[in-house]
């Protein structure tokens, strides 16, 4: 944003009281929507496209769309999948965001089939360990871990990041 606000003291655009004011507003920006005004009084109505972020050979594919995520609908859409069995949807919560909104966003397919596929295999084990007492015993645990293990993946949604579940069969793709 700092190299913007140079470009158009240097071109001429901006007066240097007009120069101070912006460069202070982009130095003291705390989110990207701080930003944008200042962007739009650069160019009008939009910026321009900004160059390719430049990947390393060793990122994967996964890790440079989260750098793209927009600001809230997609980290929303993908921390709802991790969040919404909390409310006793169990995985009826991730299918519901992985049939609507993972249809238009990778981003919250990647986190609801996760999310989806650990509540399957917390069904599955929670039917397992019914039939016995040791696990009659055990399954509280294992609830109060899931529910740790859902927010903890909803937290990464919100901050764009991959979250994998532990322990878990990923049988939908």
């Amino acid at each position: 944003m700092v190299e913007h606000v140079k470009a158009a003291y240097a071109d001429g655009r901006l007066d240097k009281i007009d120069f101070d004011d912006r460069l202070e507003r982009a130095m003291t920006a705390r989110v990207h929507a701080d930003l944008m005004p200042i962007m739009h009084e650069l160019y009008g109505h939009r910026p321009p496209m900004p160059a390719p972020y430049p990947f390393s050979e060793g990122v994967s594919a996964s890790s440079r769309h989260c750098a793209r995520a927009d600001a809230g609908g997609e980290r929303l859409g993908a921390a709802a999948a991790h969040l919404l069995p909390l409310t006793g949807l169990l995985a009826i919560g991730p299918l519901i965001m992985l049939l609507t909104a993972g249809k238009t966003s990778p981003y919250v397919r990647r986190h609801a089939v996760e999310a989806l596929n650990f509540q399957l295999t917390l069904l599955g084990a929670t039917v397992l360990l019914a039939i016995t007492f040791v696990g009659v015993v055990l399954m509280p645990v294992l609830w109060l871990g899931a529910m740790a293990l859902s927010v903890v993946g909803g937290v990464a949604a919100l901050g764009e990041g991959d979250f994998r579940y532990p322990f878990t069969l990923r049988p939908v793709k």
